[in-house]
């Protein structure tokens, strides 16, 4: 593969072809491969952006003094603390920019996911409950002896 000819005159000259046909099979290439890439990697759907739904406190600890000691928590200290990411940013422009970023959202998702399960775990539990305590109740009345002694329950009117 000769990139060049070395005609008489010493001076190089480039093959245009040969160059061309290079930049062609590697644009090839690297389609192929992109689309190679989408096919074992398929692109992530995120959420799209949307307002906040709570209110930003950058004024609360504007002009307060506070004592801190090694003991202090950090949720205390000097500074803007994240209950999310559990981390202190120094100053109101650098917790923007940590709300806005992409480790602050990606742990919002996490504990939002977090909390919906807690949700589904506490609704089955709840109904796991009271399938326990119809089951019992069914069970500690026997009908032929409710009906000799001349109650058919206790007063209740659900069924």
């Amino acid at each position: 593969m000769a990139s060049f000819s070395r005609p008489d005159d010493h001076r190089r000259k480039w093959d245009l072809k040969e160059f061309e046909d290079l930049a062609q099979k590697r644009i090839e290439e690297e389609l192929d491969d992109d689309i190679v890439g989408l096919e074992k990697n398929p692109p992530v759907k995120r959420e799209l952006l949307k307002p906040r739904d709570y209110k930003v406190d950058l004024d609360s600890k504007l002009g307060k003094t506070t004592v801190i000691t090694k003991t202090t928590p950090p949720s205390q200290s000097g500074g803007y603390y994240c209950n999310v990411c559990d981390c202190v940013v120094k100053d109101s422009i650098n917790f923007l920019d940590h709300i806005n970023g992409k480790k602050h959202q990606q742990n919002l998702e996490m504990i939002a996911f977090q909390e919906e399960r807690l949700k589904e775990y506490r609704k089955e539990k709840r109904r796991d409950r009271k399938r326990k305590a119809q089951e019992s109740s069914e069970q500690d009345v026997d009908p032929d002896v409710a009906a000799m002694m001349g109650f058919s329950g206790f007063g209740s009117l659900k069924k």
